[in-house]
C-alpha cells in the first residue's frame, strides 16, 4: 500500500503470484493486508489449488453439496479421521473385525483370542463387557453386527465340532444384560451371518452333493429360540441355492432397497477409466446383459451325450470334475424355481453374498430379492411341502468381478456396494476348479449401483495384499457419507473420498489391518483393527482441535490460522 492506502499491486498480479504458492503460503499471505486477504479467498484461485494439491482429474466436478472450492479444500484437509487419538490393547491376539451400533454409542470387536468385546464410545473409549466364547468350543470370533434398535448383538465365530471338524456358529447377545440368548450353527463359517429384522437373523448350511457340487441353504432364525407358538417358528428355510465347481455361498449381507431413492451421494457412471466388470442381470429381458440359458438344442445335445455315457455307449472325453459339473447343471435345469417378484410394487430387500461358478475362490456377487412375506419365521413349519425340497432357488442378479473377492461393504443409503477384489490375469481361463488363477497384489476397490446393477466409477487403488489365492482372507471395509475406508496387508488402513476417487490418508499399524469402521453418527471418527492385537481410534484434525480447545467451538478462522502454521 502507498501512503494513501492504495494498493501498489493490482489484484490480477497478486492473483498470479498466489497461483505459484502452496495452500498454506496462500493463507499465510492472506493475513498481511485486506487486499491480500480478499485475493487469498478467490474461488478460481482455490479451484486451482484444489486440483493441483489433491491431484484430482480436471474433468471431475466439485462435490454437489459444496458451496465453494475453499470449503472443499478445508473438508478434505481438515475433516478426514487421520489423527490417532487412542490405542486399545485389551485383546491378546489378532483383532479381526469391528462393528458400530447404529446410535454410535457402542462398538464391538472380535478376535483370535476368542472374545467378543463391547465398548463404550465416548470422548475416551472404555471397555463395557468381554464375552469369552471358548467354553462353547469356539476357536475364535470373527464378525459381529448390532440389530436395528441396538438391543441385540450378533457374534459369529469358528466352532470346533466333533473329530476336530471346523464349522461356524452364531451367538446372539443381549446388550441390556450381556446374556447369551441363543446359538445357531453356521456353515461354512465365513457365511458370517447378518440381521434381516430386529429379531431374526440369517445363517447358512452346506450340503455336499458330489465331489465339487453342493447346495447352500440359507436359514431365517429367530433370535429368541424359546419361542412357544404354533404360528411362529424358531427357524425357517429362506433359500436353497446350487453351488458348482467347489464354490459356496459366503459373506451374506442385507441391503434395504427402500432407501435407494434418497442417496447420500450420487455417483455418476461415466467412463470408469478401466474395463468395467460384466454385469449379468438374470431377471432382465436385455439380451446384451442377460446370461441367457443354453439353447434348447444345446441342452438336448448335452442330455444325449450324458445318456450315452451313463449307458456305456460312449467314452467321456471330459475330466471327472467337468463331467460332474455338466451333470449338475443338467439336473438343475428342471429343478430351479424362477425368481419371485413382488406384486405390490413396494421395494423389498436384497440378500447379497459372494459365490462363484468356475472355482472355489469367490469371484461373483449373488443378489437375491427378499420379499415381504419371506421376512418372518411365521408360516408353514419345517417339513411341510416336501416337494419344494427338490427345487433350487434362482438368483436375481449375478455380478462377476473376474478376481478373488476379499471384502464387501454397503454405503449408508444401501444403494452402492463397495467390493475389495484381487484381479485375475487378463484372459485367465479356469481349467481346474481346484486351481484358481493367480491373483494380483493390488486390491481394486470396485463400486456397484444396486439400483441399476451397473459398475460405476473407476476402481480405487492404493492398498495391497500378499496372501496367495488358496490362503486369501477377508479384509473388511466400511463406507460413510463422504468416505470409504479399507484395511490392507501392507500394515495400513486407507481412506478415500467417494466423490473425487482419491486416497486421502494412510493409517499406520504394526501388522495387517483387518477391519475399519466409521462411526455412523460421526464420520470424522474411524476405528481400525489389526493383527498387532490393537484397535486404534482416529479423529479428524478439526475434531481434535475442538476437543482440545478451551471453548466449545473455535472461531471460524481457526482452521486457516492453523493451516498457515502447518507449512509443508
Amino acid at each position: 500500500m502507498d501512503e494513501g492506502g492504495t494498493p501498489l499491486l493490482p489484484d490480477s498480479l497478486v492473483y498470479q503470484i498466489f497461483l505459484s504458492l502452496g495452500p498454506a503460503d496462500v493463507l499465510a499471505a492472506g493475513l498481511v493486508c485486506r487486499q491480500w486477504l480478499a485475493v487469498s479467498r478467490d474461488e478460481f484461485l482455490w479451484r486451482e489449488q484444489f486440483y493441483r494439491y489433491y491431484q484430482v482429474a480436471r474433468d471431475v466436478p466439485r462435490h454437489p453439496a459444496a458451496t465453494s472450492w475453499l470449503e472443499e479444500f478445508q473438508r478434505l484437509y481438515d475433516m478426514v479421521p487421520c489423527v490417532e487419538v487412542q490405542t486399545l490393547r485389551e485383546h491378546t491376539d489378532q483383532v479381526l473385525h469391528l462393528s458400530f451400533s447404529h446410535s454410535g454409542y457402542q462398538f464391538a470387536s472380535c478376535s483370535k483370542d476368542c472374545t467378543v468385546k463391547i465398548w463404550s464410545n465416548d470422548l475416551t473409549v472404555s471397555l463395557l463387557h468381554s464375552a469369552d466364547m471358548r467354553p462353547y468350543n469356539w476357536s475364535y470370533t470373527q464378525f459381529s453386527q448390532f440389530n436395528q434398535d441396538d438391543s441385540l448383538l450378533l457374534a459369529s465365530g469358528v466352532f470346533l465340532g466333533p473329530h476336530n471338524s471346523s464349522s461356524g456358529e452364531i451367538a446372539v447377545i443381549s446388550l441390556d444384560s450381556f446374556a447369551l440368548l441363543s446359538r445357531v450353527r453356521n456353515k461354512p463359517y465365513d457365511v458370517f451371518g447378518c440381521w434381516l429384522t430386529e429379531t431374526s437373523l440369517i445363517s447358512g448350511n452346506l450340503h455336499r452333493i458330489g465331489d465339487i457340487t453342493s447346495c447352500s441353504v440359507l436359514w431365517l432364525n429367530n433370535a429368541f429360540q424359546d419361542v412357544e407358538s404354533e404360528n411362529v417358528n424358531v427357524v425357517k428355510r429362506l433359500f436353497k441355492i446350487q453351488n458348482l465347481n467347489a464354490s459356496t455361498i459366503r459373506t451374506v449381507m442385507v441391503a434395504d432397497c427402500s432407501r435407494f431413492d434418497s442417496p447420500d451421494l450420487l455417483l455418476d457412471a461415466g467412463d470408469p477409466g478401466t474395463s468395467p466388470c460384466r454385469v449379468f442381470d438374470l431377471g432382465s429381458n436385455n439380451e446384451e446383459e442377460v446370461a441367457s440359458p443354453a439353447p434348447a438344442h444345446a441342452k438336448e445335445g448335452l442330455r444325449h451325450f450324458l445318456d450315452s455315457v451313463l449307458e456305456g455307449r460312449a467314452q467321456p472325453q471330459l475330466s471327472d470334475c467337468v463331467l460332474e459339473t455338466k451333470v449338475a447343471e443338467l439336473l438343475a435345469q428342471g429343478h430351479t424355481k424362477p425368481p419371485e417378484h413382488s406384486d405390490t410394487g413396494t421395494r423389498s430387500k436384497y440378500l447379497i453374498f459372494t459365490t462363484g461358478c468356475l472355482t472355489y475362490s469367490p469371484h461373483q456377487i449373488g443378489i437375491k430379492q427378499i420379499l415381504p412375506h419371506q421376512m418372518t419365521t411365521a408360516g408353514p413349519v419345517l417339513g411341510e411341502g416336501r416337494g419344494s425340497d427338490a427345487f433350487f432357488d434362482a438368483l436375481d442378479h449375478v455380478i462377476d468381478v473376474h478376481g478373488h473377492i476379499i471384502g464387501m461393504g454397503l454405503s449408508p443409503d444401501n444403494r452402492y456396494l463397495y467390493v475389495n477384489s484381487r484381479a485375475w490375469p487378463s484372459g485367465a481361463v479356469v481349467a481346474d476348479p481346484m486351481q484358481p488363477p493367480p491373483i494380483a497384489e493390488e486390491i481394486d476397490l470396485l463400486v456397484f449401483d444396486l439400483k441399476t446393477m451397473r459398475e460405476v466409477r473407476r476402481a480405487l487403488r492404493a492398498h495391497r495384499a500378499y496372501t496367495p489365492n488358496d490362503e486369501c482372507f477377508f479384509i473388511f471395509l466400511d463406507v460413510s457419507r463422504d468416505f470409504v475406508a479399507s484395511g490392507a496387508e501392507d500394515r495400513h488402513g486407507y481412506i478415500w473420498d467417494r466423490h473425487y476417487n482419491i486416497c486421502l490418508a494412510k493409517l499406520r499399524h504394526d501388522d495387517v489391518v483387518n477391519s475399519v469402521v466409521f462411526s455412523p453418527q460421526e464420520q470424522e471418527l474411524l476405528l481400525t483393527a489389526s493383527d498387532d492385537a490393537t484397535i486404534k481410534a482416529w479423529r479428524s484434525p478439526r475434531t481434535v482441535r475442538i476437543l482440545q480447545a478451551p471453548r466449545p467451538r473455535p472461531r471460524p478462522r481457526a482452521f486457516f490460522s492453523w493451516l498457515a502454521s502447518q507449512r509443508r
